[in-house]
């Protein structure tokens, strides 16, 4: 946004003590503050007449005790991101940013589809590897644009990862043989591993929304997918799965543009707060106030009156110390390091679930139809297009329980988890072919409750300074049980009901951690 777009208003500094005319509970890490206050009387500049006033916000995480500056000055930027609200800039990033979600969505479904034809085609002696080179290349991106994203920014991350998806993607379809196909899907993986890793943008208003642009784009993904059905024409034995994946890389590739094009994309106000560039910060939030004829208050005197950010990078940015300050900074309180410990155990357990689920569905759908006396191939597709299209509405719904006051973030995911597990137990009853279609379609939306809650819920726990480490890490972690699911139907029978059962014991255990997280974000805000 051009320099000439900030406003002059006028500015005053106040002293830190009155930055905080509030109660702390130092052993629940929590703030409570006086409600009557508001963001003139905190550190920003005298009210002007006719303004608006804004009630001030609760910090999610208090820093008080670890670094009294940046618990100090991230209040000061939540009054200014309470008082700017959404923004058409802030609905734009929403669909872009749900771009990374559907790519990610994406490259696990177009695997598992095209792996049957290219094993038909290439006869390798290992028909899981595809699979596990997935989620190699997807374990090495998110490490990677997670670690780089709290050290250089989000900013490479936003703009890189979907065009490296797309460029490897459309090369797989062009594999000359398994291990070229397996090599392109893992290096496509690596450049998608940074979509999960840097949504951190958004006001808490699109909590449970965040993942559902992923499962529209899952139904875009089962309606292509009849095209890899064996047929024999041209160079190719069987062009089918080729032609999906040239269809979607290019779709990607679409994204990859849309991305540089929409909008001009900017580090988050609180990445560059954490580095100590408060004059960044303040003509990032002026320069956005302005553009959409909002009110912001907050100045560079404000924030410098309040000290020093210490606890945030290391001495040396590019160095093994800078690495450690940001998982050390994921521990920096007790009541957080639980949080951490419980996050990463949840995308543990999700990632064994949801792949026993969804990458050997298709097998499990064959062999079920066969059992019924239905083999037609089109009928197992379909039956796959109705199930992904099922799942686009557990995000929505999630996005609505997440509102209730008795319910918040973390009962939603609860009951998504009990809601799964219960329809996993009883999928072993199916009997007919509308009962398998009926209860695929039902599980796909109740997994989906939980799983758009939790990709949800992990950024908005998580502190800004650390929030691409600690999430690169929990989904690294669930990239990690991706593998392992993998190496678990190698000697397993995947289309028998066994999958199922594992799925309903990994929701319940999900459901309990979801009851024991230490953070409800429902009525506070991220730091």
């Amino acid at each position: 946004m051009p320099q000439d777009d900030r406003i002059n208003l006028p500015s005053t500094a106040s002293q830190v003590s009155r930055l905080f005319p509030r109660k702390q509970a130092e052993e629940m890490d929590t703030v409570t503050k006086d409600e009557t206050k508001t963001p003139y009387e905190v550190g920003m500049t005298p009210k002007p007449e006719g303004s608006i006033e804004v009630i001030a916000s609760t910090e999610l995480i208090s820093f008080r005790h670890v670094d009294e500056a940046l618990d100090a000055k991230m209040h000061l930027v939540n009054q200014a991101i309470n008082q700017i609200e959404l923004t058409p800039y802030h609905w734009k990033l929403f669909c872009l940013n749900g771009m990374g979600y559907a790519v990610d969505s994406l490259l696990p479904i177009l695997m598992s589809i095209a792996n049957t034809q290219v094993v038909l085609e290439y006869q390798p002696s290992y028909n899981r590897g595809g699979q596990i080179g997935l989620y190699v290349g997807l374990l090495v991106g998110a490490l990677f644009w997670g670690i780089s994203a709290d050290i250089i920014g989000r900013k490479w991350a936003f703009n890189m990862s979907l065009f490296l998806a797309s460029v490897f993607s459309i090369g797989a379809g062009a594999a000359p043989n398994y291990i070229g196909w397996a090599s392109l899907v893992a290096l496509g993986g690596s450049g998608a591993g940074g979509n999960l890793v840097r949504h951190d943008r958004f006001p808490g208003i699109f909590t449970g929304r965040r993942a559902m642009a992923g499962h529209l784009y899952g139904l875009m993904v089962g309606c292509w997918s009849n095209s890899s059905r064996p047929v024999r024409m041209g160079l190719y034995a069987n062009p089918g799965w080729r032609y999906l994946y040239y269809t979607s890389g290019g779709f990607v590739l679409l994204m990859s543009i849309a991305r540089i094009t929409v909008i001009r994309f900017h580090d988050t106000p609180k990445y560059l707060l954490c580095k100590g560039e408060d004059e960044k910060v303040v003509t990032l939030l002026r320069n956005l106030a302005t553009k959409y004829g909002r009110e912001c208050d907050l100045t560079v005197e404000s924030l410098a009156s309040q000290g020093k950010i210490t606890s945030t990078h290391s001495k040396k940015v590019f160095s093994l110390s800078e690495i450690g300050v940001h998982y050390r900074g994921l521990f920096s309180t007790k009541r957080l390091g639980i949080s951490t410990l419980l996050i990463w155990f949840s995308w543990l357990l999700i990632a064994l679930g949801y792949p026993l689920f969804y990458v050997f569905l298709p097998e499990y759908l064959a062999s079920r139809g066969a059992e019924f006396g239905q083999t037609s191939t089109y009928i197992t597709w379909r039956n796959y297009v109705l199930a992904q299209f099922s799942s686009v509405f557990g995000p929505v719904l999630a996005g609505y329980m997440c509102k209730v006051p008795v319910i918040g973030r973390k009962y939603t995911m609860a009951i998504g988890a009990v809601i799964s597990m219960v329809f996993f137990f009883a999928y072993t009853a199916v009997r007919n072919n509308a009962e398998n279609v009926g209860f695929n379609c039902a599980t796909s939306f109740a997994i989906n409750i939980y799983y758009g809650t939790l990709y949800a819920y992990s950024p908005e726990v998580l502190p800004t300074a650390h929030r691409a480490t600690g999430n690169g890490t929990a989904v690294a972690l669930n990239r990690i049980m991706g593998i392992m699911s993998a190496v678990i139907a190698t000697y397993a029978d995947t289309s028998t009901s066994v999958p199922f059962y594992i799925c309903a014991a990994l929701f319940g255990w999900m459901a309990l951690v979801s009851v024991l997280f230490p953070y409800e974000p429902q009525t506070s805000q991220s730091v």
